[in-house]
């Protein structure tokens, strides 16, 4: 067969680019620099750090209902119409009213109110831990994804390249009679699916590129190969214990179950007394109006000041406070129940995970053995074809589970970091801390913003007029289906 040589060169390029897809040249982007990206820029993160910021304002809202208030009430009074005996009315008043209002006392409502509020800080700032890693394993994802689809991509332009040549060798025997018209229908047929395979490989790149483009905010460029996966463990039953001491979810639920428990509290303090301190000033000027035609008789202004302590104690509300005390009872319930979910669910994903880590990396071994065999299952078939001892379909058939082959082995590999990274995820090992990313400045620290706003006293204190920091991606050119140098077959 004339075209063996080309085709035997094109499916040796073919295995080492399968065995070699998720590697890259020297000068490329790289996994670190996508996850650093969509630290800095991925608008979920943000979004999720600007509510955790509103959470944090909970502790300083808990803490002013139990601080002094001072209020100040002007009021300006015209009498259009007065009594027909009212014959020292005034005219016109304006009366200043300063108070001043301290509580001492209210059964134990606002202390309890305080540290609920402290407990959702902490379990906001566990969610903001999970959005961090969701977000990661997003990247990851999306990162193997294009080296995977940039293989496939290869894999398939390679086969028709060999189709290619092999309907033209066949068409050539074909000519001389060494072959029949149906073994040139086999390999048009085999190349025609060939071909809707790479368009459909090519389809699959763009979606992978734009998934790309979403999450870190820019397009890929020449990706170089993930660094290995730190602090994966060695059982199933590690992760577990990992899992469940440092899982983000599960520390959410648990804080979100104290906090519950401090509402309870809250609302069963309705139904005990309040004392508080008041200090009460009044100023009044009439204008001269005050006493009518013997106003010089009257002063035309006063003052006067009380203080006094005020004690509350309900005896009947119609049975509010029980209400809501049943009530917050039976949300601690609910709260105490999501986090035995929570920790099923972490066991669960964590088993499974896994377990799909480990059949990963078991289907990367039998790829590794099914390319290596199906090459030398090609290579002799293709020799006993061309001393008339197979027929085309035969070589057709050993080719497209070559192909098969590696595109399974390039899958496998995909699939092994991407749950080996989830079960880092699940383990609380995969935020910007434990990976040790260069950002390009400190981490973001939750905790810095919850100290600077608890002891806030100041009513006219404000931050920033909001504004987004996520960037844009409408300036980034559609994504392609062209592949890097580096991948295409020969080179």
């Amino acid at each position: 067969m004339t075209a063996r040589p080309t085709s035997l060169k094109l499916a040796a390029s073919a295995s080492l680019l399968a065995l070699t897809a998720l590697a890259a040249p020297a000068h490329a982007d790289t996994l670190r620099e996508a996850l650093a990206a969509a630290y800095n820029t991925n608008p979920t993160l943000e979004a999720a750090r600007d509510n955790q910021r509103a959470t944090d304002e909970g502790v300083a809202i808990s803490r002013a209902q139990g601080r002094p208030s001072v209020n100040v009430t002007a009021t300006h009074i015209e009498f259009i119409q007065q009594s027909a005996n009212a014959f020292t009315a005034p005219e016109r008043n304006l009366s200043i009213s300063p108070q001043l209002l301290v509580p001492v006392y209210s059964g134990g409502s606002i202390r309890n109110g305080i540290r609920a509020a402290r407990e959702r800080v902490e379990a906001g700032q566990a969610d903001l831990r999970n959005t961090e890693s969701a977000i990661f394993s997003q990247v990851v994802a999306a990162y193997m994804d294009v080296l995977r689809t940039e293989a496939l991509v290869a894999l398939a332009t390679n086969n028709v390249d060999v189709l290619r040549t092999n309907l033209e060798a066949t068409s050539d025997r074909f000519q001389i009679g060494d072959l029949t018209i149906t073994d040139v229908a086999q390999s048009r047929s085999r190349l025609a699916v060939a071909e809707g395979d790479l368009q459909a490989a090519q389809a699959n790149l763009i979606t992978a590129r734009e998934t790309y483009i979403r999450l870190v905010g820019q397009a890929p460029g020449e990706l170089q190969a993930p660094p290995p996966l730190p602090g994966l463990p060695d059982t199933v039953g590690e992760a577990i214990v990992s899992a469940l001491e440092n899982n983000p979810n599960l520390d959410a639920a648990k804080q979100r179950a104290e906090a519950a428990g401090y509402d309870t509290k809250v609302a069963g303090a309705g139904r005990l007394p309040t004392v508080g301190l008041f200090v009460n000033g009044e100023y009044s000027d009439f204008f001269g109006t005050l006493g009518g035609p013997v106003a010089a008789q009257f002063a035309q202004s006063e003052k006067t000041a009380n203080a006094g302590v005020r004690i509350t104690i309900p005896l009947f509300q119609g049975g509010l406070p029980a209400a809501r005390q049943r009530q917050a009872g039976a949300r601690e319930s609910a709260a105490l129940e999501d986090v035995i979910a929570a920790e099923r669910q972490v066991i669960a994903e964590t088993r499974s995970t896994y377990a799909n880590w480990q059949a990963a990396n078991a289907v990367i071994k039998s790829a590794q053995a099914a390319v290596e065999a199906a090459e030398l299952s090609l290579e002799g078939v293709r020799a006993e074809n061309s001393i008339g001892n197979r027929q085309i379909l035969d070589v057709l058939n050993a080719e497209q589970e070559l192909v098969q082959a590696r595109a399974q082995l390039v899958t496998a590999r995909r699939n092994a970091y991407v749950a080996g990274f989830n079960l880092l995820a699940l383990m609380g090992k995969a935020e910007a801390r434990d990976l040790n990313l260069d950002v390009g400045g400190p981490l973001y620290d939750p905790t810095i913003n919850a100290e600077r706003v608890r002891k806030k006293i100041n009513d006219w204190d404000r931050d920033p007029e909001p504004a987004s920091k996520s960037t844009r991606t409408v300036d980034i050119p559609p994504a392609t289906a062209t592949i890097g140098p580096q991948l295409l077959p020969g080179e």
